[in-house]
């Protein structure tokens, strides 16, 4: 199920990834999802942080948001940070707002979310990080 490091569609939503909204977002600065949202805010990348549990708190100088139909503009890649068996909602959310696709993070994989949303027409990373994707590719490192 792994997105294969030569496919077209990781390099173009690595380097490109346009707005990305971080769905599972931790406040919690040793969490992976914390550090990846960091990293892209970092290069530049308009980045929204939504974790439900969460919101209304501050973190990365933002606030959090509660879902996806939180984020005021269109959304080009969600970033997955949730347990496998928690993530057909978020693809069904991701559907809902029109986002252009899901990345699914390391071993997040859950075949029937990442099928929905690859029959739905999203694009679609699966066991990938986007920070690490994003600096070989972008950077070269």
């Amino acid at each position: 199920m792994t997105t294969p490091l030569t496919d077209p569609i990781l390099n173009d939503l690595a380097t490109n990834p346009g707005v990305v909204a971080v769905v599972g977002f931790s406040p919690r600065p040793y969490r992976p999802s914390h550090g990846v949202a960091a990293y892209l805010i970092s290069q530049g990348i308009t980045t929204y942080l939504v974790n439900p549990m969460a919101a209304g708190q501050s973190a990365l100088g933002q606030t959090i948001l509660a879902s996806l139909a939180d984020v005021p503009e269109h959304i080009h890649i969600v970033d997955i940070f949730r347990r496998p068996e928690e993530v057909m909602p978020v693809v069904e959310d991701a559907l809902r707002v029109k986002a252009d696709a899901v990345w699914f993070q390391l071993d997040i994989i859950n075949p029937d979310a990442i099928a929905r949303a690859r029959d739905a027409g999203l694009r679609v990373v699966v066991d990938r990080c986007l920070k690490v994707e994003h600096a070989r590719l972008a950077h070269g490192g």
